[in-house]
């Protein structure tokens, strides 16, 4: 099991990895992984998500070089890749690489010009377990090539321009999420972000509450098809109250009542996935306002509402993560839980008291094995910064 203490190496450790393997006298950056509290495929129908950068991370280190050669050493993968600076590919490789030289390709499309370069990277983010670990190393080679480059960037802007990277280079259909959240994370606190129009505001979480996040270990292959299956059913629903109400240019923008009068119009499967998106959206805006007020009750009732919407009207859960959040729900210190992520598997997010995460932890992977059979990896961690430079000696 994956515990809080499998931290990241001091930033110490990175600069002397980047200094045995190149030389110089590197500058390190750090970026977060994430993971969403509530708020799930929203973001497509310019609704409301509401991340927490974690402290699980990426950093990246980075030195000048003078031979006019880029090169950029994974710690993780203890491999490297070599271009000359004018030779980087400009499409994708299907190698771990691509994400920080789609950064790279991104920035040069931008116009930033930046110098020969040496570049670690080294983070301890989960790969595969849904908490945004390209994201993470996109937006701290981001902040390390602009740096080197001596050029700068507004937060928002690094985080669209990574989303670029990861869209037109390597070939993900990411939305903003991770990237914004990568940037704009603040220690203790959530945030509640518009999709449409790139608005923010944080929402503080106690520092008695932390964030224990359960990998069900499955990924049912019927998520492929499905993803898409659903943006196609939301926009057909969206486009039957469009017709009544011209305004409606996303479904953000409709409401319940909308729904209640032109409903019976759509299927009954389409019907029911625009009921999960335009709830979603209410439940995520009304997640931060309780997290504003301290109403941590609401806020888990809110994040089981959401679980249950989520299951039944979008029909993206699947038996093993249902088992997973059931388990939760009669263990101790359990504040609110839910499927987070794209859905059909993958993690459940658990907030919970402090003081008996551990064992929270522990009894949760115990109930969940007994029930399926399978070991989950468990991560314990807490709300923490966005992307920052780092001094070495930290």
């Amino acid at each position: 099991m994956a515990e809080s203490n499998d931290k990241l190496p001091a930033a110490s450790l990175v600069a002397e990895i980047h200094e045995n393997q190149f030389g110089g006298d590197p500058r390190v950056f750090l970026a977060p992984g994430r993971v969403n509290l509530i708020g799930e495929h929203t973001d497509y129908a310019g609704g409301f998500v509401m991340p927490a950068a974690i402290d699980f991370g990426t950093f990246a280190s980075i030195s000048a070089r003078r031979d006019g050669r880029i090169e950029i050493w994974s710690q993780n993968f203890k491999e490297g890749v070599t271009y000359g600076a004018n030779e980087v590919p400009q499409k994708r490789t299907q190698h771990w690489s691509d994400y920080p030289l789609g950064v790279l390709w991104a920035l040069r499309k931008e116009g930033v010009e930046v110098p020969a370069f040496s570049m670690v990277l080294h983070g301890n983010v989960p790969l595969g377990a849904g908490l945004s670990s390209s994201a993470s190393v996109e937006v701290a080679s981001a902040l390390a090539l602009l740096h080197l480059a001596d050029a700068k960037m507004e937060r928002t802007a690094i985080a669209k321009l990574c989303q670029k990277a990861e869209n037109a280079y390597v070939g993900a259909s990411c939305g903003i999420m991770d990237q914004f959240i990568a940037c704009q994370g603040a220690e203790d606190h959530a945030l509640l972000l518009d999709c449409r129009s790139l608005e923010f505001r944080l929402a503080p979480i106690p520092r008695h509450v932390g964030l224990v996040i359960a990998n069900t270990m499955v990924k049912h292959s019927i998520a492929g098809g499905e993803y898409g299956t659903r943006r196609a059913e939301v926009e057909e629903g969206t486009a039957i109250l469009r017709e009544h109400r011209p305004e409606i240019a996303l479904l953000r923008d409709a409401t319940p009542e909308d729904l209640e009068r032109w409903g019976s119009e759509m299927p009954d499967n389409v019907m029911r996935r625009c009921r999960h998106i335009i709830t979603e959206n209410l439940r995520t805006v009304a997640a931060a306002d309780a997290l504003a007020s301290g109403n941590l009750k609401r806020l888990g009732d809110l994040m089981a509402a959401a679980h249950v919407s989520y299951r039944d009207d979008f029909e993206a859960s699947c038996e093993e993560a249902d088992i997973m959040v059931a388990a939760a729900q009669s263990l101790p210190g359990l504040i609110g839980a839910r499927l987070t992520g794209g859905g059909f598997g993958g993690c459940t997010v658990n907030v919970v008291e402090e003081e008996v995460a551990a064992r929270f932890a522990e009894q949760l992977r115990e109930e969940y094995q007994a029930a399926t059979g399978i070991q989950a990896e468990i991560y314990r961690c807490h709300a923490s910064a966005g992307a920052h430079a780092v001094e070495k000696s930290g």
